[in-house]
């Protein structure tokens, strides 16, 4: 509940001091906070909170909360460096160190530093080494235990030559037999998803909505992934769903262990999406998605000794993508 109860209750604490800036690394779950914490408190969306992400703005001058993407903070940064206006900007899911959040954060911080040492800086992660950010950002470390309910882990590494698609199929056939809510599929990318999609189709999932999520789609289709249905679900998706996003009413998650990364190719001098196994923390993200509302089931679909010699962080993509842009900006 970091997401939608942080940034909210830092309102009254800075009173009319001004603006409160979450940025989000996704369009996604930059919309959907918005929309839960307006919903939990009784409040219009484009009033007291809103959001603005890539051809999408809704909020006015009046807005206090405000969740924004990546790149729309480095556009604020550039147009107004000293952030006139904002009293707080809140870091969600710092952990994920894309460039454009590093970029940001280390411009913000120099704001506070030079001009503005009344700018409130939050960074919120559930799976970060505190130390070296606390160390920057010169901050107090708060913890929050969340409720979590049990997840029980079973691996089920696929035989060899069998395709990801029917692995994927046999695991959600074992979720749908072993809990009662719907089922997350974590894959790497739209093609994996249209290929899962057409396999759980091809079996006769007639009593079942398959349902992609990833930030391609329309918003409408977007929202009708995370909400519960009339039927059992088995929602396809990217790591989009990985933070932040709560796909309501899931019980089991299936996680292929895979994503795409950008990562700079000296080859052709450009960066390029490269297939990467998952580090140990993004699986442990994954699994909790199931215990969200309830005991769950999380089926990984690789053996638990590739699990050990996974590595427990993802590297932060500073260190693996072109720079140009970042020196650009600068």
């Amino acid at each position: 509940g970091k997401t939608t109860r942080v940034p909210p209750a830092l309102l009254p604490v800075l009173g009319d001091r001004g603006r409160v800036v979450v940025l989000e690394p996704r369009r996604i779950a930059a919309r959907s906070a918005a929309r839960r914490i307006a919903s939990e408190r009784g409040w219009k969306t484009g009033d007291e909170v809103g959001w603005q992400i890539r051809f999408e703005r809704r909020f006015g001058p009046d807005t206090g909360l405000v969740f924004v993407t990546e790149g729309i903070l480095v556009q604020w940064l550039q147009r107004d460096p000293f952030l006139e206006g904002i009293a707080a900007v809140v870091f969600d899911e710092v952990h994920e160190r894309s460039l454009f959040t590093d970029l940001s954060l280390a411009l913000t911080r120099q704001v506070q530093r030079e001009v503005r040492p009344e700018l409130r800086i939050v960074a919120m992660s559930a799976t970060l080494d505190p130390g070296p950010l606390q160390s920057f950002l010169d901050a107090p470390l708060l913890e929050s235990e969340g409720r979590l309910y049990p997840v029980t882990v079973e691996y089920a590494p696929p035989p060899e030559g069998v395709p990801l698609e029917r692995n994927v199929r046999h695991a959600v056939d074992r979720a749908l037999a072993a809990t009662e809510g719907d089922v997350l599929v974590f894959l790497p990318g739209r093609g994996e998803i249209q290929r899962c999609a057409r396999e759980l189709e091809s079996v006769g999932a007639a009593e079942l909505d398959i349902l992609p999520l990833h930030g391609a789609l329309p918003p409408e289709e977007q929202d009708r992934a995370l909400r519960p249905g009339p039927r059992r679900r088995v929602v396809l998706a990217t790591n989009v769903a990985e933070t932040s996003v709560t796909v309501e009413g899931v019980g089991a998650v299936v996680d292929s262990g895979l994503a795409r990364q950008p990562s700079f190719d000296p080859a052709v001098g450009l960066d390029r999406l490269e297939l990467v196994r998952i580090a140990r923390a993004a699986a442990e993200q994954r699994a909790g998605r199931a215990g969200r509302q309830g005991a769950g089931l999380c089926i990984r679909l690789w053996s638990e000794d590739d699990h050990r010699s996974r590595r427990e962080f993802e590297p932060p993509e500073i260190q693996r993508v072109d720079l140009s842009w970042c020196a650009l900006q600068l």
